[in-house]
């Protein structure tokens, strides 16, 4: 068991203990590990003698922080604005020595929580320096921290809200403490973060301040603050509580995946996938890995000898065997239910780095990687599809397609040509999710309707010429159609879970029926992809901003559907992405395409953090997407003439 599991489950006098002893009653509160990760409202101010203390700049003590809540407790709620303190912070130096800062406070008791930061220096932390050394191990460590973090908050109950013996308006509500909940990927976020340079270690979370009716109930937040934040501070946040073995494999693991996915271009590879891997998730809802049962045993991946690669890994000092996928057009055939698409989704995910156990580790792809579906009734702007369809009926031209409603094929079309673009080398495709008239066209339906009549060039006479042209590889999934193997590089054939290279009896069946019908599918030139400008002054919202889902963000008037971007793996990127829309107007003062304004938010971010979306929000449930997502965001934004061709 790993360090960071080590608090999940009950603890030792039952989930939520500590808080049913403190507040009576328990039960888990209204919202879960998300809430409060939203756009702020309007800020109420309190007078008090403690408003000086709180606009002042300068550090203040720890019991001065006890003290305003004692001072304020059972007065009106908007007297929790005394102890905010976003730019000083209150200052324990009891060890280990910690900073809190306190956000905008809360206007009332249904409002969204408080977000708050922690900052513990290096010299209390005392994380050694070979753990953030770079910045890749940095968030390696901070995401093992903030795994602590999540499990040390369940385990003791903190994360449960007050609801008492008496519940309704008037009784006590509040006192739960919330921070992101992780995932099975490792990137870079924002609940733990840890300075690659300093040390550091900065923790942000929500506290859901605690009330009766609109009574501040100031006792219960000294337990909070006075009891519960240091508990967390030295169980979490200092090096000495952790196993160094466990904490430093986590981190020299994360590194040497990433190591891995770097090398894939070198060897000529798009994709690798270990020997050794677990490939099935638990369920649908469950992004753990299947578990054997009595009955049966999840099958382990194993490489066809033919396609088997090695990777000397520098961290772990081991060799690691697997399936190279080589650059070109590659096809995963197969019976339905053998595996096919459960691989495919394993690679699409392997832009992320995975945390050890998952089953997924060293399961790695081009970081360009773009998962592309059909999706009916999605917005295209100012799209050239003119690629793959063209003369459309009544003369409408595509070179420049815009529709608030894409059918199938138009909306696979403007999925591919957005992701080539911004820089995608890798697309990944499920027939299960396509449009089967943009995939192929055989003869007898070429022989029906004539090609004058045909407005769509199938995909399948595009995607060696992509490859040829463009440098763009292809993982197709296919179990219908075998006109693919006609410009196939390698076919793999999942049977029961277990991979084959079938390349050769794929080319001999090609080779077979060109023979015998003295037919082959041709290639066609690719054509154009054309780079578009955004129009800053569209994507000023005239409305709130909020994130309903991981798939939904409430824009102004208007709802962005990201449900088919596929490799986004939580609402902490969707809360990103978000943000990242409402910064284009700043992005796009000076004329840039999509691309170059995308390559210079990845900059902003690298020199200065993810937290410089949300500076001095204390927002400690973002996740950093990638430009790719971010670009599928801002395509699907339903507002007409956000993107533009010159």
């Amino acid at each position: 068991m790993s360090g960071y599991d080590r608090g999940r489950g009950r603890g030792r006098g039952g989930r939520g203990e500590y808080y049913k002893n403190k507040y009576g009653g328990g039960g888990r509160g209204r919202g879960g590990g998300h809430r409060g990760y939203g756009v702020d409202g309007t800020r109420q101010e309190s007078s008090s003698q403690f408003n000086s203390f709180r606009e002042s700049n300068t550090e203040r003590s720890y019991q001065d922080l006890i003290k305003t809540l004692s001072y304020i407790d059972n007065k009106s709620y908007p007297a929790y604005h005394d102890i905010e303190s976003s730019q000083g912070g209150w200052v324990c130096e009891h060890a280990p020595r910690f900073q809190l800062f306190i956000g905008r406070a809360q206007s009332d008791p249904y409002a969204k929580p408080t977000r708050c930061r922690i900052v513990v220096p290096a010299a209390s932390a005392q994380f050694p320096r070979e753990l953030h050394l770079n910045k890749i191990r940095s968030i390696a460590l901070a995401d093992y921290i903030s795994r602590r973090f999540y499990s040390e908050c369940r385990s003791m109950g903190a994360d449960q809200c007050n609801q008492g013996t008496k519940g309704g308006w008037s009784g006590p509500k509040g006192g739960d403490i919330q921070i992101a909940p992780p995932t099975q990927h490792v990137m870079e976020q924002t609940a733990v973060m840890v300075h690659h340079e300093t040390g550091d270690v900065i923790a942000q979370f929500t506290v859901n301040l605690p009330a009766r009716g609109r009574t501040i109930l100031g006792q219960k937040a000294i337990d909070i603050f006075e009891q519960v934040v240091p508990h967390f501070v030295a169980k979490s946040l200092v090096y000495s509580t952790y196993r160094e073995d466990l904490l430093k494999h986590h981190v020299l693991s994360i590194e040497d995946q990433h190591w891995v996915r770097n090398q894939l271009s070198i060897k000529g590879l798009v994709a690798f996938v270990p020997n050794g891997a677990i490939l099935p998730r638990a369920s649908g809802a469950d992004d753990r890995p299947m578990q054997d049962s009595r009955d049966q045993r999840v099958v382990r991946f194993e490489s066809p000898e033919s396609m088997r690669v090695s990777f000397d890994l520098p961290n772990l000092k081991t060799t690691i065997h697997g399936m190279g996928i080589q650059k070109g057009v590659n096809l995963v055939v197969g019976g339905g239910f053998h595996g096919k698409s459960t691989l495919l989704s394993a690679i699409q995910l392997g832009v992320y780095d995975k945390i050890p156990g998952d089953g997924r580790e060293f399961c790695v792809c081009d970081e360009s990687s773009v998962k592309i579906r059909a999706e009916d009734g999605r917005c295209v702007t100012n799209v050239d599809i003119s690629s793959f369809i063209s003369n459309l009926p009544f003369g409408k031209g595509t070179n420049n397609f815009t529709t608030l409603d894409a059918s199938g094929s138009t909306s696979q079309a403007s999925n591919i040509i957005e992701a080539l673009e911004v820089g995608s080398k890798t697309l990944l495709i499920d027939e299960d999710t396509c449009a089967t008239n943009f995939m192929i066209r055989d003869e007898k339906m070429v022989e029906l309707v004539s090609p004058d009549h045909e407005p769509i060039t199938p995909f399948v006479k595009k995607v060696q010429s992509l490859f040829q042209e463009k440098g763009v590889s292809s993982i197709i999934v296919v179990g219908g159609s075998g006109d693919f193997f006609d410009v196939a590089d390698n076919v793999i054939m999942m049977n029961n879970y277990q991979c084959f290279d079938v390349t050769r009896r794929a080319k001999e069946i090609v080779e077979k029926w060109t023979k015998l019908t003295d037919s082959k599918i041709n290639s066609l030139p690719f054509g154009n992809i054309a780079s578009r400008y955004p129009k800053g002054d569209v994507f000023v919202p005239n409305d709130k901003v909020a994130v309903r889902s991981p798939t939904t963000i409430s824009y102004g008037s208007t709802d962005v559907d990201v449900s088919g971007l596929e490799q986004i793996v939580g609402m902490s990127q969707t809360q990103s992405i978000a943000l990242i829309l409402q910064m284009i107007p700043k992005l796009t003062r000076y004329e840039t395409t999509l691309d170059q304004m995308l390559i210079q938010l990845d900059q902003i971010m690298d020199e200065q953090g993810l937290q410089v979306i949300d500076i001095g929000e204390f927002h400690g449930g973002l996740a950093r997407p990638r430009k790719f997502e971010i670009a599928g965001a801002i395509n699907r934004l339903r507002i007409l003439g956000s993107l533009i061709q010159k």
